[in-house]
C-alpha cells in the first residue's frame, strides 16, 4: 500500500504565480465555486501567490499578459474536466493540476470509459446508450430488471441522473438526462454498498463508504443535506480495504488518469466490485469526500491543496 510521500515543492515561491480557475458555464458550476473559496483560502494560508478567474477565458487573457505560471483547475464538468481547458493551456505551455487532455476526455465519457474497462476485465454495471435520434428505450428494459439508473454521459455530481422503478418513469428520465447532452445511458442498478476511492499522485487514499436515506446519492445527498453518513474508515476489514484500494487504481491507471480523482464503485452483496467513474476535478466543499479520505491519513486540507498544486509539476 502506497504511504504519504514527502511533499515535491518546499517553498510557496516556487510555484510561481498561480491561477485559481473555477465556475464557469457547467451545470457543477456552484459546487465548484464553493470549493473555489475553499481552495483559494487554503492557498492564501499557504502563502501561494495566487489570483481566481471565472471561467477559462478570463485566466486565458491573463496567461497572455504573462500573469500566470500555473493553474489550478476547479472548474467541473464541461469546459473544465473534459480535456478542453487541458489541450488549450497544453498549446499555451502552462502546467494544470490533475489529468491530461486524453485521459480527462475519456473519463468524462461515461460510454468510452465503461468500454475501455470492460476490454480490460474491469467489473462496471452493464448499459445501454441512446444518441440523439435514438428513442428504442425498451431495449434497455428487455434487457435490464427494474430499477435501472438513467446518465447523461458527460457530466458528473450526480446533475441528470434517475433512478426508474417504474417503466412509465423512463421516458420522463431519459427527458431529464437529454437537458445534459444529447446522448444517454440506461445502466443495470447494482445492489450493494456505495465507496469511494481518492487518488493522489500514487497513494489511493482510506475508502469512504456512504450511507444516504435518498434513493442513490443524487446531487442534494452530496452536497445539500444533512442526512448523508460517511463513514471512513469505510468498515470493511483491512485486507479487502487494501485489494479495493489496489483495484481502484489500477481502474485509475487504465483510463489514463494521473495527478488527482476520485473513483466511484458499488460493492455488491457478493463483495464484487463494479466501477462507475473516475472523477478527475473531484469536489473541494465541507461536504466533499477526498479531504475527508485524506484526513484520516493527516492531510489536512491546506497540505492536500498544497499536493494537488504539485500534480502540476
Amino acid at each position: 500500500m502506497s504511504t504519504v510521500a514527502q511533499r515535491k515543492i518546499h517553498n510557496a515561491a516556487d510555484f510561481g504565480k498561480v491561477g485559481l480557475v473555477i465556475g464557469g458555464d457547467s451545470a457543477e458550476r456552484q459546487v465548484s465555486l464553493d470549493g473555489g473559496k475553499a481552495v483559494g483560502a487554503a492557498l492564501a494560508r499557504n502563502a501561494v501567490d495566487y489570483s481566481v478567474y471565472d471561467g477559462p477565458m478570463p485566466l486565458f487573457e491573463a496567461i497572455h499578459r504573462g500573469e500566470i505560471d500555473r493553474v489550478f483547475n476547479l472548474i467541473h464538468g464541461p469546459d473544465g474536466e473534459d480535456g478542453s481547458l487541458q489541450g488549450a493551456l497544453q498549446l499555451m505551455k502552462v502546467p494544470v493540476t490533475g489529468a491530461d487532455l486524453p485521459s480527462s476526455a475519456l473519463t468524462m465519457d461515461k460510454i468510452r470509459s465503461k468500454w475501455v474497462w470492460e476490454r480490460n476485465g474491469i467489473n462496471t454495471p452493464p448499459f445501454e446508450y441512446f444518441g440523439p435520434n435514438d428513442q428504442a428505450y425498451g431495449r434497455a428494459l428487455e434487457r435490464f430488471d427494474l430499477p435501472v439508473f438513467v446518465k447523461p454521459t458527460g457530466l458528473g455530481s450526480s446533475i441528470g441522473i434517475s433512478k426508474v422503478s417504474d417503466a412509465g418513469d423512463l421516458e420522463e428520465a431519459v427527458n431529464l438526462a437529454r437537458r445534459y447532452g444529447d446522448t444517454v445511458i440506461i445502466e443495470a442498478s447494482i445492489t450493494g454498498g456505495e465507496y469511494f476511492a481518492g487518488v493522489l499522485e500514487r497513494l489511493t487514499l482510506p475508502l469512504i463508504r456512504i450511507e444516504t436515506p435518498r434513493e442513490f446519492y443524487d446531487y442534494e445527498a452530496k452536497y445539500e443535506s444533512d442526512d448523508t453518513s460517511y463513514f471512513c474508515p469505510c468498515g470493511l476489514p483491512a485486507e479487502i480495504e487494501s485489494g479495493l484500494r489496489e483495484m481502484s487504481l489500477k481502474a485509475f491507471d487504465i483510463l489514463g488518469t494521473s495527478g488527482w480523482g476520485r473513483v466511484d464503485f458499488l460493492l455488491d452483496e457478493a463483495g464484487i466490485p463494479w466501477f462507475l467513474e473516475v472523477n478527475t476535478t473531484p469536489g473541494m466543499t465541507d461536504h466533499s469526500l477526498v479531504p475527508q479520505a485524506a484526513a484520516q491519513l493527516g492531510i489536512g486540507f491546506d497540505e492536500l491543496v498544497w499536493r494537488i498544486l504539485e500534480t502540476s509539476l
